[in-house]
């Protein structure tokens, strides 16, 4: 495969902020006189059908997006998109089956070079049909591994089972993050010849935070004159560890310390009163799904993430671009960038009062807290960069060995 344009399909179960902004900004980066990619994702809840095998493509793809979809952007950058109603997270029998013959067809229909899945369910269904239908090359990228600890035993086991079986019709892997790439490899879910570390790509959009640019985004965010902020991005799900943050926010027992959480999910309700019942419903601001993070991001103090498992997250390198201090759980590749006393501090994820110690010291100690941003900004440099990551795509897609 050289010397051609490719075919490429690129599944995912949500393209949305995260996976799907990494997934997106790699196939931009794409030169399209080599490639024609197709953007196939879920991301609407099923219809009244669960079994319903329609597909939506072009202009009927992108109507009525759920928060924070990214397809719309796809399509307006000239990529052609496809949705599947019936691909969504978590199991569900019977939309998985149409997900599965609707994803097969489409792979039959496009005659593609590449199918290149990203996330769990997605992952799962559209490698199983790109090796039903012979596609030459199947890639994966694991942003994360769909087994932690924090599942029941059986649920792990059964990830675990899938992702061997999955592993022998797969052709190359990418893993965000080589904490990423060395589990997977134990675990042996992708062969150690056929897996490759990347970076997540963000938009080189890095600027120190200056007076102005700090002082309108407190004015976005509607919090008064002379509070410190802690903030985070992120869905707020289960991974995210919401309850976990809101604790270790009022286990700093000061008032001046307001708490922002920009995104939105599931757990939004409770998240709330959580937030309520620990006594914070007048100091924090859940923002929901926001397009301007960027400008958003200089209004934080500290930037902290709770998780209880993760890849290596956007937000993270988004936040040390802004040039903002991060305590954050020791999960996956959080530590690549996180190193403790250099360029952030870390917990173990679960224990919201050591959050609270590790942001109260970057908090109390600005100095040391900015020494460890500037540091963090130096080593992560111009890695995190979409051309960076589309020179990677195009290597493996064509056949490369993908560790060169």
């Amino acid at each position: 495969m050289t010397g051609c344009r490719l075919r490429v399909a690129l599944m995912i179960t949500r393209l949305a902020d995260g996976a799907g902004g990494v997934a997106l900004r790699g196939a931009l980066a794409l030169d399209p006189a080599r490639y024609e990619i197709t953007v196939v994702t879920g991301g609407r809840t099923p219809a009244d059908d669960p079994t319903a095998d329609d597909v939506l493509f072009g202009p009927e793809a992108v109507k009525d997006p759920p928060a924070g979809d990214l397809l719309g952007q796809a399509y307006t950058a000239g990529l052609d998109v496809a949705r599947v109603p019936t691909l969504v997270p978590g199991v569900a029998p019977c939309a998985d089956r149409a997900a599965l013959a609707a994803l097969t067809r489409i792979i039959a229909d496009g005659g593609y070079d590449v199918v290149h899945t990203h996330t769990a369910k997605a992952g799962t269904l559209g490698r199983a049909a790109a090796a039903h239908a012979g596609t030459p090359r199947i890639v994966h990228t694991f942003h994360g591994l769909p087994f932690h600890p924090f599942q029941a035993g059986w649920r792990r086991r059964a990830h675990l089972a899938t992702e061997r079986w999955l592993a022998r019709r797969t052709h190359a892997f990418l893993a965000v993050g080589p904490a990423v790439a060395a589990e997977a490899v134990r675990r042996r879910v992708a062969a150690p010849e056929r897996i490759r570390t990347i970076l997540p790509a963000v938009e080189p959009t890095w600027r120190a935070p200056g007076t102005t640019a700090r002082g309108l985004a407190r004015l976005a965010l509607g919090v008064p004159p002379g509070v410190r902020v802690v903030g985070t991005v992120g869905r707020v799900g289960h991974q995210k560890a919401p309850e976990d943050w809101i604790d270790a926010l009022a286990a700093l027992g000061t008032d001046d310390v307001w708490g922002v959480w920009v995104g939105d999910g599931p757990g939004r309700r409770r998240l709330l009163d959580r937030a309520r019942r620990r006594g914070l419903a007048g100091r924090f601001r859940l923002l929901g799904h926001r397009d301007d993070v960027a400008d958003l991001l200089p209004a934080f103090d500290v930037f902290a993430l709770a998780s209880r498992y993760e890849g290596l997250p956007c937000t993270v390198i988004e936040a040390i671009g802004a040039g903002l201090p991060v305590a954050a759980t020791a999960v996956a590749a959080v530590p690549d960038v996180v190193v403790p006393g250099e360029t952030g501090l870390l917990v173990p994820p679960g224990r919201p009062r050591e959050l609270a110690r590790a942001v109260r010291h970057l908090l109390d100690q600005p100095a040391e807290a900015a020494r460890m941003a500037i540091r963090a900004r130096e080593r992560i440099g111009d890695r995190f960069t979409p051309r960076a990551l589309g020179r990677v795509l195009d290597h493996t897609y064509r056949g490369g060995r993908p560790w060169r």
